[in-house]
């Protein structure tokens, strides 16, 4: 159905695999099993992944493991194609400014790359 890849800087780096490093065994399973939902499913259920409100292009992946609540902020580029740039551990109701901020920016990143390519 869909196709999830992380974004990298131009230098290689991985920050959503460097966060995905930052978690338990357990917290990271669950984050595992949610992109294979997101993935493969034609319509996912709302508590695992949704367009985020207030923005023209960033959709979460949406993770709970406990009392821990987790998010993966991304969009998708060629209609089935989702471009994971940044997850946090969220620990407000509202997504912070910040985290929508640098998700945006390398989305615009990404896609200025992608151009000259």
């Amino acid at each position: 159905m869909r196709t999830i890849e992380f974004y990298r800087f131009a230098n290689g780096q991985n920050p959503i695999e460097e966060f995905l490093d930052s978690l338990t065994s357990k917290q990271s399973q669950k984050v595992l099993w949610v992109l294979r939902l997101v993935e493969d499913l034609e319509i996912v259920p709302i508590q695992y992944f949704k367009k985020l409100t207030g923005t023209k292009s960033l959709w979460e992946v949406r993770i709970q493991v406990g009392n821990d609540i987790f998010r993966l902020l991304g969009f998708f580029e060629s209609g089935k194609l989702l471009i994971l740039t940044h997850g946090f551990a969220k620990k407000t109701q509202k997504t912070p400014e910040q985290d929508i901020a640098l998700a945006t920016k390398r989305m615009e990143e990404y896609l200025v790359r992608r151009r000259k390519q």
